[in-house]
């Protein structure tokens, strides 16, 4: 598979047509999203750490072609600040999509200007570049609202364009409400859930937890996923899972959805309506 700038050129050389979609897994929750001619990066951890398993696969430099670059909660694997003053100068162009109550902190911490991000919230909408982006509110492990501001730190986001729908949740538990704020559309072409669970003992040392696989499959069940994608279980060998337990459960539970464990840097394009049955095309 791909990396580096072979990887950019080829998100670069994919032509979509309406409703339809591409992506590349970065592993853990970062993800190269592309619809019609828009780029969205989400949680692109790219930060090289020893206690990575996998090495990052591009450098932040050549991430010159970024419509958006997403984080969905200011953790080091999701807002990778190190790296995104590199991605700013080597985008220009592309705005920042975070959470509202950490945006001037992340802003002054990565020096980038304030007016290149947009802050979202649960239930914010915004429009950028032809995009509809949403904020869904996530518990990580809680969803820790913060009492002065009523807003959120931890984020889902629900992204649309080219007639394709997308839910990627962040770092997220299943929470009394979730599925209610989600049942607002009627379908998701794709969902990028985590899998990689909780425990005590990793909450004892500030390792916070997900969904588990169980959990992950009856999200993308009630919330009318035409493909679910496992993720969060690949970076750290201390907070990982089987992602054949989640397709398995989900094959059983909810036979009518598709579940694809990608490669890393492997594209994968998903039409939203018309696709044949098995595994997304792969080009």
């Amino acid at each position: 598979m791909p990396t580096g700038q072979p990887l950019i050129d080829e998100v670069n050389a994919t032509a979509l047509q309406p409703r339809e979609l591409a992506f590349w897994w970065l592993g853990q929750l970062g993800y190269i999203l592309k619809l019609g001619d828009k780029v969205v990066y989400i949680d692109a951890y790219l930060s090289p750490s020893q206690a990575r398993t996998t090495p990052p696969l591009l450098e932040p430099s050549q991430v010159t072609n970024a419509t958006l670059i997403c984080g969905t909660h200011d953790h080091s694997d999701h807002i990778d600040r190190p790296s995104w003053p590199r991605m700013a100068e080597a985008s220009p162009l592309a705005k920042f999509v975070v959470p509202a109550l950490p945006l001037k902190k992340v802003a002054e911490k990565c020096k980038i200007p304030e007016d290149r991000f947009v802050g979202l919230d649960d239930a914010k909408r915004v429009e950028i570049a032809g995009l509809q982006i949403t904020g869904v509110a996530s518990a990580h492990e809680f969803l820790d609202q913060d009492p002065k501001t009523g807003q959120y730190p931890h984020l889902g986001y629900v992204i649309e364009g080219n007639g394709c729908r997308v839910y990627h949740s962040g770092d997220c538990c299943k929470y009394e409400g979730l599925e209610t704020r989600l049942r607002q559309w009627p379908s998701f072409d794709v969902e990028f859930l985590p899998i990689n669970g909780r425990d005590a003992a990793r909450l004892k040392t500030n390792c916070i937890g997900n969904m588990t696989f169980q959990e992950a499959v009856d999200l993308a069940g009630m919330t009318g996923a035409r493909m679910a994608v496992p993720s969060h279980w690949d970076m750290f060998k201390n907070n990982s899972e089987d992602p054949q337990k989640f397709v398995d459960y989900l094959s059983v539970k909810y036979p009518k959805v598709r579940s694809f464990v990608p490669r890393h840097g492997e594209r994968v394009l998903w039409q939203a309506e018309g696709c044949p049955a098995g595994a997304p095309e792969k080009k």
